[in-house]
């Protein structure tokens, strides 16, 4: 996604765990690369005093490992690894969340069919 799309804060926290985990599925990963890649996604600035506390929870849920690395030329950094459980609830919440947006899109379809509706009644009448 090219151009940045600031969305609500509250549609955010809704989805963040969900695409957290999906970006440390794809193998071990760190809190600035996992910034990085929501960012390049489309979901805007992720800011470390909200990534590393849900990467925290995530620790304590028994998602995701944490390594610590060494790093090369500079300070280590604690890799994130998801695990049989995180890859578990990746998959109930994803199913979950196509549920929810597929839902969401129907209701507003509804509501918008409804409005034209509303609309056409009143040209046909004038």
């Amino acid at each position: 996604m090219d151009v940045y799309q600031e969305w609500p804060a509250e549609w955010l926290r809704g989805v963040l765990e969900l695409c957290v985990l999906r970006a440390v599925a794809d193998g071990p990963t760190y809190g600035y690369e996992i910034s990085a890649r929501l960012e390049q996604g489309g979901l805007g600035k992720v800011r470390g005093g909200t990534l590393y506390p849900l990467l925290k929870r995530f620790e304590a849920k028994g998602w995701v490992d944490v390594e610590w690395r060494p790093g090369e030329g500079g300070p280590g950094r604690k890799y994130y690894v998801l695990t049989a459980a995180g890859s578990q609830r990746l998959e109930q919440m994803s199913t979950l969340w196509a549920e929810f947006t597929a839902t969401t899109a129907g209701l507003l379809q509804e509501a918008e069919a409804e409005q034209a509706g509303v609309e056409n009644d009143e040209e046909s009448q004038t």
